[in-house]
């Protein structure tokens, strides 16, 4: 992808803040750690240091290419951090308020906006394809799903984020950003999971993981997880599966005999391949409902056939974010983790410094880890 160099102050913009980042300047080669300048505070602004970010497999697929984004970019978008500094127009944040970064930031005004479905805003991630800092040598740096948190600092609207309670830990905080709202959001918004049903979750990442715990929270009576990797299997069960399969070719036989010989009640593909949304298809009951939450790439295409989707009256459905208006429902994630009805920590199996990331999204695409947090200013403890 072909960039242009762009002149500092270019267009009346200036770019004053030098942080290290690590930059993705061409798509499946490893991110290198450098210096950029973010763009200049504007008065709707805030600039905010990264405490926490985790890795996450949309920044995966960023990385590879499933997904498109301009580059050179900095990506990363599930964190927590710390206002250092908010322009003139921002009254209700001060320097030293903790706060979640949030992808999508619902403009208010849309037809999605004015309509219930704010996380589906015309808007939202339109902040992607802007530049937002100059690399050393003066090209444009984008941000990756909007945050660009593989920073050490970054610069946002204020509408983009959350203050966070002092009460709520920052490890906690950073993944409300996006595994957990987008997990649990799936069962709680999307599918509206009833108490009594049965629920399986294919795949266990950090978004699996965390249907897993909608699943519990909605009172689900059988809760079956499918993951290619059995080491998942205590995870699973700590987030509150009621049975663990592993995914082989033995896999739809054991599931169906878990839920009746019909199939699960709800089921959820948080993977976004052709082959997993297939899957879950055939193993939601007849008059069942199946929710895509996986992002998977605009070339792998999924065959129905027209008798099919007829005689099965299932209900297919995408999850954009887990339905959830983080702005306004966030609390309720807050009340959740105080009571301990969200177990937040399980989620994360390392710790890494800003440099290690590439480790991170490799260990994600050997489907071994869940979580890497990494700690852009500090050692990764």
């Amino acid at each position: 992808m072909s960039v242009q160099s762009v002149t500092v102050g270019q267009a009346g913009t200036e770019f004053p803040h030098r942080t290290r980042a690590a930059v993705l300047r061409e798509v499946g080669t490893p991110m290198a750690v450098e210096m950029i300048r973010l763009r200049a505070v504007g008065s709707g602004d805030v600039r905010v240091r990264i405490d926490r970010t985790g890795v996450c497999h949309s920044d995966l697929s960023l990385a590879n290419g499933t997904l498109g984004q301009q580059l050179p970019a900095v990506l990363g978008h599930e964190a927590c951090g710390t206002v250092v500094e908010t322009g003139s127009k921002v009254t209700d944040l001060a320097e030293g308020q903790r706060v979640i970064l949030l992808w999508i930031t619902p403009c208010r005004e849309c037809f999605a906006c004015t309509h219930g479905q704010p996380h589906l805003c015309e808007r939202g991630s339109s902040r992607a394809g802007e530049p937002y800092a100059l690399t050393e040598d003066d090209l444009p740096v984008y941000p990756g799903l909007t945050v660009g948190s593989f920073a050490e600092q970054t610069v946002l609207p204020r509408a983009a984020v959350v203050p966070v309670p002092d009460d709520i830990d920052t490890v906690d905080a950073a993944l409300l950003g996006c595994a957990v709202t987008t997990g649990v959001g799936a069962v709680t918004h999307t599918a509206g999971v009833e108490q009594g049903s049965s629920v399986l979750v294919i795949g266990l990442g950090g978004v699996g993981l965390s249907v897993l715990q909608g699943a519990r929270l909605a009172g689900a009576e059988t809760v079956v997880a499918v993951d290619r990797n059995p080491d998942k299997a205590e995870l699973a069960s700590a987030a509150g599966a009621t049975h663990f399969v592993p995914a082989d070719e033995g896999t739809k036989k054991a599931v169906r005999s878990l839920t009746g010989g019909r199939g699960a009640d709800h089921a959820f593909d948080c993977v976004g391949s052709s082959r997993t949304i297939r899957d879950m298809w055939s193993l939601t009951r007849r008059g069942g409902t199946a929710t895509v939450v996986g992002i998977g790439a605009k070339d792998d295409m999924v065959s129905f056939s027209a008798l099919e989707l007829f005689h099965f009256a299932r209900t297919l459905r995408g999850c954009v974010a887990g339905s959830v208006d983080a702005t306004t429902e966030m609390p309720r994630f807050f009340d959740w983790v105080r009571a301990g009805q969200l177990d937040l920590r399980g989620l994360v199996t390392g710790h890494g410094r800003l440099e290690s990331v590439d480790d991170a999204l490799a260990e994600l695409e050997a489907g071994r880890g869940v979580r890497t947090l990494l700690t852009p200013g500090g050692d990764g403890a």
